[in-house]
């Protein structure tokens, strides 16, 4: 059985979190600041925030549950790196309070004159309901939790030596992550619905739940990558991560790039081509001034930019490069998350708000020191999973 060490010692974790903390404080700080400037645009820019460690705390999950599911070093190297982001979970939690309290300044259904004056609303009414809203959100932070709860706690229990320990046992991740990742798939697309697309009750796509869950998923592998390039040094994460498994995230990466292109632009063709009065003004209102200056933004940094890079062997098999694409596309979830959420409470000129960007900084600053937090706590590999030993059996160095 290995002796497995917690990786509280490694300096760069502890840099990355003191760091976190510091700019999380910042971040709140100021949104405290405007808060009592402008309650309503506050809650606006949280929505953003929450949305945004939302996408890396369940991608994460869905990662962890697709690497039980399918083996492979990629995912054995990663497994830390899931399993830490997806116990911020409760944190998550948490952040999503000012969302409730907020309801009335962000969601137009929850009026009820606005609502007895449009018939589309009327129809829509019961599902938009705000206790039927409250109460969806608890099914899905209460299954979420529990599957993160599971899978991370039986792998400790690895690295005690005491659960799933052989290949018999473990067995139960598979059991778990199986049905859980189609779940996982359909509450995120109904959580998308209720927290993202009903900011616009009128607009509706089949596409866009499937493309939240690409974008979550982008999300959480291009973190992954980063902080595997941060890590690549500490032991015993330097004795088996090598350029090919960077290569191979690298290119589940690429992957994750084009298809969430395909999706955003079969969504935007399909609507285009309709022409629906329900439908096309929530592109228009995202092409016309400043905001289409963000979307071609979108076109070349979400997509063509990070698509041309990775196309290269040695930049996915150069772990330093790699990470700062990866960290290029990370930013470029969060101007999505604005450019999706943002012009729905303004309608003149380039209406973003200064606390657009600090708040979900803020958050994220948390959810960091919250993540590096949860890592620390841990051997930076599960080398007492029977799979892991089978796949680096004659690699360890």
């Amino acid at each position: 059985m290995a002796t497995l060490a917690t990786t509280s010692d490694a300096p760069e974790l502890a840099r990355l979190q003191q760091r976190a903390l510091v700019i999380g404080i910042a971040g709140l700080l100021a949104g405290g600041i405007g808060a009592a400037m402008n309650l309503e645009q506050f809650y606006r820019s949280w929505l953003i925030g929450f949305l945004f460690c939302l996408g890396l705390t369940l991608g994460s999950l869905g990662l962890l549950m697709l690497q039980h599911l399918s083996g492979g070093q990629w995912g054995l190297v990663s497994r830390r790196v899931f399993e830490a982001a997806s116990r911020t979970l409760p944190l998550v939690a948490v952040f999503f309070i000012p969302v409730l309290l907020g309801v009335s300044s962000v969601f137009e259904w929850s009026h009820t004159d606005a609502v007895a004056n449009d018939p589309i609303l009327i129809q829509k009414a019961p599902y938009l309901d705000v206790r039927f809203f409250v109460a969806r959100a608890v099914i899905y932070f209460a299954f979420w939790i529990l599957c993160a709860y599971l899978l991370t706690s039986w792998s400790a229990g690895q690295d005690r030596g005491t659960t799933a320990v052989t290949q018999a046992d473990s067995i139960r991740f598979r059991t778990v992550s199986a049905p859980g990742l189609l779940f996982l798939v359909l509450t995120i697309t109904f959580a998308s619905v209720d927290w993202i697309m009903s900011l616009d009750p009128h607009w509706y796509s089949t596409i866009f739940g499937l493309l939240t869950v690409v974008g979550q998923g982008l999300s959480a592998l291009a973190f992954t990558i980063a902080v595997l390039s941060l890590l690549a040094s500490v032991a015993p994460l330097s004795r088996f991560l090598s350029p090919r498994h960077f290569h191979d995230l690298g290119k589940l990466m690429l992957a994750f790039v084009m298809l969430w292109a395909y999706l955003s632009f079969s969504q935007f063709l399909i609507i285009w081509s309709g022409n629906l009065p329900e439908e096309i003004p929530w592109y228009i209102e995202r092409m016309r001034g400043t905001w289409g200056f963000v979307a071609v933004l979108l076109v070349l940094g979400h997509f063509a930019l990070p698509f041309l890079l990775l196309l290269s062997r040695d930049l996915k098999r150069h772990g330093g490069l790699l990470a700062k694409v990866a960290v290029f596309v990370i930013a470029m979830r969060l101007v999505d998350l604005i450019w999706l959420v943002a012009p729905n409470f303004e309608h003149h000129g380039f209406p973003l708000h200064w606390m657009d960007v600090v708040l979900p900084i803020g958050l994220l600053g948390v959810w960091l020191f919250m993540f590096a937090r949860n890592l620390r706590s841990q051997a930076l590999l599960p080398l007492n999973d029977p799979y892991f030993k089978e796949a680096f059996a004659h690699e360890a160095h």
